[in-house]
């Protein structure tokens, strides 16, 4: 399968060497660069260089301390079992030519993403080294994973103060409306015309359901191009919103009242030798193949665990609530927006799992490398999916078997005991990752909320 060594077909990135890097900067004038690789919360981390540095960048790397791998998004160092310690030792940032993307919103400026390296190793508690290794499975299989995320996100106005913020709109009822009131600052335009000269192919854009909340569409590719994109996305609009005074968040559920913003993950498989996707099946009366009905069967089976990975925060949980286009049950369904697992109309090249308890705070490297780890565990074991759901199942009680975790806390806890999983990341993966999310859970439980206080305070 010569395909499996093209690096065009798997990654979905044109080859680019260091010379070809270098011609780029002069052509562009690019005077920094922006070297950016993604932590365990899925926060962009980055050091600006001189572009006369990107030779260091691309072969030696850039040093940062391991210890940022330990540190909660309040500074606070976890206790953590595993190879790093507290020395501060350094880890290697190595920038990835094919990545180098110019930043047209920034003058003289471009990104490039690069892998983590730990004492001349890849560093196996990296999130897209994870999603590259579970990649390299399906390689040896003959399939190519594509993915693509539907990402959902709210705006607010940043005030004089700097500090307090408001709506950027409050208006209910602006669901699929286009017009200057759904966005006074033009900020989708703004966003859009950036993307396209960075090559992202924007299919659509729109207002969400909730007042201030949109959703935005590029096409699929490869996957572990499609999280790069993602990560990216998050990084520049919020560079776009601050520009224009605007904040943008993918927190899940950031206002009471409202609901939260998900990030659908769309995944197929593309044959190796044929570039066909093999989750079409034209003899079968739906349409979908045996491989993508195991692929089915394992997202199943590991559902709950998965939600760890989905549904990173506290947050997150309180998104998956009756008639919140957030699934409460495990299930899947033939164009079914009330079950975990959707499957859309479209056949042949289209056809496609869509995952939807995916949460806009995931992180996209852990989120889809954990959806195509619990994928292949059906493939590899030919494992058949339960009964399909053809009802709401937000109300069905019937049909409502299992529910999606209430909380971190018991997401935490299923994906521990979830062997498979655990052994796909890696053992030291997941004990970072169990170790920073239990910090967060218990600085939440000890912390006064406004909620509390107001219900509490006067008559207690």
């Amino acid at each position: 399968m010569k395909a499996i060594y093209d690096k065009e077909v798997v990654t979905g990135y044109k080859k680019l060497t260091e010379d070809d890097v270098k011609k780029l900067i002069s052509n562009n004038e690019i005077e920094m660069i922006r070297v950016e690789y993604v932590d365990i919360f899925g926060v962009n981390r980055a050091k600006l260089i001189p572009s006369e540095m990107v030779d260091e960048a691309m072969k030696d790397g850039l040093a940062f301390a391991s210890a940022i791998f330990c540190m909660g998004l309040d500074n606070s160092l976890v206790e953590y079992e595993g190879k790093l310690d507290y020395t501060y030792d350094d880890m290697k940032i190595v920038a990835d030519p094919s990545t180098f993307i110019v930043l047209p919103y920034l003058e003289k400026t471009a990104l490039m993403l690069g892998d983590i390296y730990y004492h001349e190793k890849p560093m196996n508690i990296s999130p897209r080294w994870f999603l590259k290794n579970i990649i390299d499975k399906y390689l040896e299989l003959g399939y190519n994973p594509i993915a693509a995320g539907e990402l959902e996100f709210f705006l607010f106005n940043r005030c004089e103060d700097g500090k307090s913020i408001t709506q950027y709109t409050n208006q209910p009822g602006n669901l699929y409306t286009e017009n200057i009131r759904i966005d006074r600052k033009g900020f989708l335009p703004q966003i859009t015309k950036s993307f396209k000269k960075m090559g992202y192919k924007i299919l659509y854009m729109n207002h969400e359901f909730y007042p201030g909340q949109y959703e935005y569409n590029w096409k699929y590719g490869q996957a572990l191009k499609n999280a790069d994109e993602i990560s990216i996305f998050k990084g520049v609009c919020k560079d776009i919103a601050d520009k224009n005074d605007l904040m943008a968040t993918f927190m899940a559920k950031p206002l009471n009242g409202n609901g939260g913003s998900g990030c659908h993950y769309h995944v197929s498989l593309n044959g190796l030798e044929t570039g066909k996707n093999v989750f079409y099946d034209e003899s079968d009366s739906e349409g979908i193949s045996e491989t993508m009905k195991h692929f089915i069967a394992g997202v199943l089976k590991h559902a709950k665990a998965l939600v760890a990975f989905l549904a990173p925060t506290i947050n997150c949980y309180k998104r998956y609530c009756p008639d919140s286009f957030a699934p409460c049950h495990i299930g899947w369904g033939y164009d079914n927006r009330t079950t975990y697992i959707r499957i859309p109309d479209e056949r042949k090249g289209a056809t496609r799992v869509e995952v939807r308890a995916g949460s806009a705070a995931a992180n996209p490297y852990l989120a889809l490398g954990g959806i195509l780890a619990a994928g292949l565990d059906g493939i590899i074991n030919k494992l058949d999916p339960p009964e399909v759901i053809k009802s709401d199942l937000y109300h069905d009680e019937e049909k409502q078997v299992e529910y999606v975790p209430r909380s971190l806390e018991e997401s935490l806890k299923l994906i521990e005991d979830d062997k498979f999983l655990c052994d796909m990341a890696g053992e030291d993966l997941m004990k970072i990752f169990l170790a920073l999310k239990r910090m967060e859970v218990e600085n939440f439980n000890r912390s006064v909320t406004d909620w509390e206080w107001k219900n509490y305070s006067y008559h207690i």
